[in-house]
């Protein structure tokens, strides 16, 4: 399983959009892992002042995660393959 970063414009956003945005990420995860196809939505980074949010997954495929944001009406930008590390740990 690799993780994926999905970049999303979300034009005159707050914070309120951006936890209803999240919310719909995490709950079509689910739904697409429930229908046979791993997704685990791991966490988002919503950036005001550049009007972008970030979802971080873990999946088998971009595919997997276009579909999951495409059930969670999220028009994502990009969905680029990532590497992260949990806070705490020393870097790469």
């Amino acid at each position: 399983m690799a993780e994926y970063l999905v970049e999303l414009y979300l034009p005159r956003a707050d914070e309120a959009t951006a936890q209803r945005r999240e919310e719909q990420a995490r709950l079509a995860a689910q739904q697409v892992t429930s229908e046979g196809t791993l997704v685990r939505y791991l966490q988002s980074i919503f950036v005001p002042e550049e009007e972008t949010c970030f979802y971080l997954y873990e999946a088998a495929s971009p595919d997997a995660v276009r579909e999951a944001a495409r059930r969670a009406q999220l028009p994502c930008d990009r969905v680029t393959e990532a590497i992260s590390r949990p806070k705490g740990e020393t870097p790469y």
